[in-house]
């Protein structure tokens, strides 16, 4: 067994914290988005909080941007992850969350890890374990137990919306893939900052086309969760993942992928945010697992 270096415990204390903190941050932030769509219309209320958070993500960018030693990236890069990881993706995400309910939406989404390992496998040259095949079988069977409920009381007349959200995770892989086929040497927080700051004018665009975003209305339930959605479910979340992938063992933030869906439906489960059948549960256990044997090394 190697020696134990000065300092290695508290680091590990350290790390462990942070990622608990990631996994409470994240989620919640399905039910926050849940809270905000109850009094304003889905592409308005992701077009304020992506606006926040982008303002916020320009404030500490200089600071960040000690910690790297990575030219800017081309603009066609952030361009791609502007239009697919966050104006896309989260536009999508919340008008399917105006009908699906958060811990169904958790699930639904927690798909991304095992579009990413497929993708790796189609795109960027790597191979996939028996063990990770089985896992992405067990995700699968979990996903159509899901769909085979009641997906949270939404009724058959609803089911496009879970269809819907599946849009949003495969979004996002495209342009996760992107980034990671291209961007490694590139500046991440020039590449979110940009990119973030694009999403959210995409997501003024659309709601200035599709809604009225000067007429929602701000009770001060909806105004403290946007904010908290803005600056401590994107900005501070960002941040911490951030230092945590120059830091943290890899088996430790593969905790995060499935440690948040199981979260979140509990959550929802609590606040009584939709109905969870035992399908409902029977599903998000099978997802999880799967998730857990595709990203555990």
């Amino acid at each position: 067994m190697p020696p134990i270096r000065p300092g290695e415990p508290r680091r590990n204390l350290v790390i462990f914290a942070l990622v608990t903190v990631l996994c409470l941050a994240w989620s919640s932030t399905w039910w926050a988005i849940r809270i905000c769509l109850e009094e304003q219309p889905p592409l308005s209320s992701a077009a304020v909080r992506f606006v926040i958070a982008g303002i916020a993500m320009a404030a500490v960018t200089p600071i960040f941007r000690k910690w790297e030693n990575a030219p800017p990236p081309p603009t066609w890069l952030w361009v791609v992850c502007g239009i697919t990881n966050f104006g896309a993706a989260y536009g999508i995400l919340y008008c399917a969350e105006t009908v699906v309910p958060s811990g169904i939406a958790a699930v639904l989404w927690a798909i991304f890890p095992l579009l990413m390992a497929g993708s790796a496998v189609c795109f960027l040259g790597e191979r996939l374990s028996a063990k990770q095949w089985l896992g992405f079988a067990v995700s699968f069977t979990g996903i159509v137990a899901v769909f085979s409920g009641d997906l949270g009381g939404i009724g058959e007349h609803n089911i496009g919306y879970a269809w819907l959200l599946l849009l949003s995770p495969i979004l996002a892989a495209i342009g996760t893939t992107v980034v990671k086929k291209y961007g490694s040497k590139h500046s991440s927080v020039v590449l979110n900052r940009n990119g973030m700051l694009l999403g959210a004018a995409m997501l003024l665009l659309a709601a200035f086309i599709r809604e009225d975003p000067l007429a929602i209305t701000w009770s001060l339930r909806v105004t403290v969760t946007t904010i908290c959605l803005a600056v401590f479910g994107t900005t501070m979340t960002f941040g911490i993942y951030f230092w945590l992938l120059r830091t943290a063992p890899v088996s430790m933030l593969a905790l995060i992928n499935y440690v948040t869906p199981v979260l979140a439906i509990v959550l929802a489960q609590l606040v009584g945010d939709g109905s969870h059948g035992s399908m409902t549960w029977v599903g998000a256990g099978c997802v999880v697992f799967g998730i857990a044997l595709v990203v555990r090394k």
